[in-house]
């Protein structure tokens, strides 16, 4: 039976564009993986879309002067396209605003509501002394009454890993505003997870091959838990499914109670537009199915804590027990593969401080496969890393141009011009068997490290037989055999034995250069997608739903998903033999070198700053 995997990625904030910092942590590991796994022929769903509630966004509009929603689908259009541009090879790509999503949130409610994991309690709740909107936790901040550290969150401390209310915070302060917030007694709903404390632990204590710092930190969650609130004081969000409540248009439920269930709201969404409702059941329902979780280092507590409580809780799998619903007891995920922060000159990317990078200008003077590359080789994948012009520019000439783009272009050229196509071998030398079982052995070392999201060592031994083989070429020295009409023979042996490597090393960077993947495949004579892209859809908001509330959205609305027809590619994760005979072009450049100064300028766009 063909394994189902499930790549969750994280949801990007639609209140402005995406910069690379974001696609550092969530997107293009996440692709990689995907693609990987498609490669192996497993059945893979890659869902995601942009995360649209919450008070930043009312923030943002208000700044903007113009309404939430208008703000929402500006961004939600941009950072699709932004997404499309870079690769992200996503099944679906949808937003928080559909009325499915709606649905799917409102029935999770429902049922951690009847299974008794939803609490109604009096808290103190955070406002904006000058609007007075609510203020979300994530976006006050002060010292931490537990460690002391003088930047925690009022939802955690990162420093010591403890859960906050912004209450606890120690001389709290509005991100939004710098001001100080009042704190006034409110009615909500609260998740217990003391009552899903104890089916965490159980559940974490099997995740073993977790990234360490993930599966401590998760851990580390259960020592302080205690009751969150699930519900806001806030009129942008989805209505609250309890009678007496759903009417209510300033009350509604949390954006991060509503954020994470897109995961499955996205796959049913997912299986209505490909025609079979059903079809998310294989991948949500069926115990044999692996879910991956991507995002950055600050969502882990959501993704390992209140997802699975809300998950265990609507399956009634908590100490108060309770009935299984609609949507059964979905699975809990297999992994959550978390990357830390990608910063610029030592600072963590901000639009608001100016320390940006956008996508959209990236892509527009570099094409994506260069930034794919310096994320996959030199992102912040174990630990916070600095983005420089200087290192991109070096990484992309010395390695990208040199090594890979000279090692296709220079064997491509050579076979084109001395045979005009793929030469047929004679016997080989132990120089060529060796350089050929290098590339035949590192199938399964770079698969080894792509099964456990170690992006950096898959990268690192795909490139190092790009480094062997050209080391093996300048070795043979196919130039100087091709002066001898006695040597055409050995000549034709060298050529078919590098072209085979090149071949190969295509195959294992398929992943994490798609784009350029589907040129070699092109240059190596070979017609049809390889490596297949995402397109941009055109699509009505027209799922058959049931909701309930104010503020609801407005049915048909049209809106742009991510998809693509993924399974009618070539690429495939073993060795494709080139085949004595295949016609040759002359190859085109693949990768152009950048210009050293880049490296101490920076672009007009993103200058470095002295």
């Amino acid at each position: 039976m063909t394994e189902s995997v499930v790549v969750n990625v994280a949801w990007p904030y639609a209140n402005g564009p995406r910069h690379i910092g974001h696609v550092a942590g969530f997107g293009v590991p996440s692709d990689v993986f995907a693609r990987y796994q498609r490669m192996r022929g497993r059945n893979v769903l890659m869902v995601s879309g942009t995360d649209e509630h919450g008070t930043p966004l009312l923030v943002q509009a208000d700044k903007e002067s113009i309404s939430v929603r208008e703000l929402a689908d500006r961004y939600n259009r941009q950072i699709a396209e932004d997404l499309a541009g870079l690769g992200l090879s996503y099944d679906l790509f949808t937003r928080t605003t559909t009325r499915n999503h709606y649905a799917v949130v409102q029935e999770l409610f429902k049922g951690l509501y009847a299974n008794g994991y939803m609490i109604k309690e009096t808290t103190k709740g955070a406002i904006s002394p000058s609007t007075g909107r609510t203020l979300p936790d994530r976006y006050i901040e002060g010292t931490c009454p537990i460690c002391g550290a003088d930047d925690a969150r009022g939802d955690q401390c990162d420093n010591c890993g403890n859960q906050l209310d912004p209450a606890d915070l120690i001389n709290p302060v509005s991100k939004i505003n710098g001001e100080t917030p009042e704190f006034i007694d409110t009615e909500h709903f609260l998740l217990d997870l003391p009552s899903l404390a104890d089916a965490l632990r159980e559940w974490l204590s099997t995740r073993e091959d977790w990234r360490p710092n993930v599966l401590k930190f998760s851990l580390n969650l259960l020592k302080d838990i205690r009751p969150r609130a699930m519900t806001r004081d806030i009129d942008w969000g989805i209505p609250i499914p309890v009678e007496g409540w759903e009417e209510n248009s300033a009350k509604k439920l949390y954006v991060w109670f509503d954020a994470v269930i897109g995961y499955l709201s996205a796959s049913i969404e997912w299986a209505h537009r490909t025609g079979n409702p059903d079809a998310w059941k294989d991948y949500w329902q069926n115990p044999e199915a692996r879910h991956y979780y991507f995002q950055g280092k600050d969502n882990i507590t959501f993704h390992s804590q209140i997802w699975p409580a809300e998950l265990l809780g609507y399956a009634g799998r908590g100490s108060k027990g309770g009935e299984q619903h609609a949507l059964g007891e979905p699975n809990l995920p297999t992994e959550i593969v978390s990357s830390e922060f990608l910063t610029m000159s030592g600072s963590k990317f901000s639009s608001s401080k100016g320390v940006v990078i956008y996508v959209k200008d990236f892509l527009k003077e570099f094409g994506p496969d260069p930034l794919r590359y310096f994320i996959a080789v030199a992102g912040p994948e174990n630990t916070d890393t600095d983005f420089t012009w200087d290192e991109f520019v070096r990484r992309i000439n010395n390695e990208l141009a040199n090594g890979w783009g000279n090692l296709v272009n220079r064997t491509v050229s050579m076979a084109h011009k001395n045979f005009g196509e793929v030469p047929a071998p004679a016997s080989l030398s132990e120089a060529d068997k060796k350089i050929l079982q290098l590339a035949e052995e590192s199938f399964a070392t770079v698969a080894e490290a792509l099964e456990h999201s170690k992006f950096k060592v898959a990268i690192t031994a795909a490139m190092h037989v790009v480094g062997e083989a050209n080391a093996y070429i300048a070795d043979q020295e196919p130039w100087k055999l091709a002066k001898d009409d006695s040597q055409r023979e050995r000549l034709a042996t060298v050529l078919w034995t590098a072209l085979q490597v090149v071949s190969d090393c295509n195959v294992m960077l398929t992943p994490f250069l798609p784009h350029i993947a589907q040129q070699v495949h092109e240059t190596l004579g070979r017609s049809g997608v390889w490596a297949a892209e995402p397109r941009i859809e055109e699509v009505a908001d027209d799922l058959p739903v049931e909701l309930v509330g104010v503020g609801l959205p407005p049915q048909g609305h049209t809106y742009p998903i991510i998809t693509g027809d993924y399974d009618q590619q070539q690429a495939t994760w073993a060795r494709v033999d080139v085949e004595p005979g295949t016609a040759l072009a002359k190859p085109k450049p693949l990768i152009a070198k950048l210009d050293p100064e880049l490296g101490e300028t920076g672009p007009e766009w993103a200058p470095v700053q002295n």
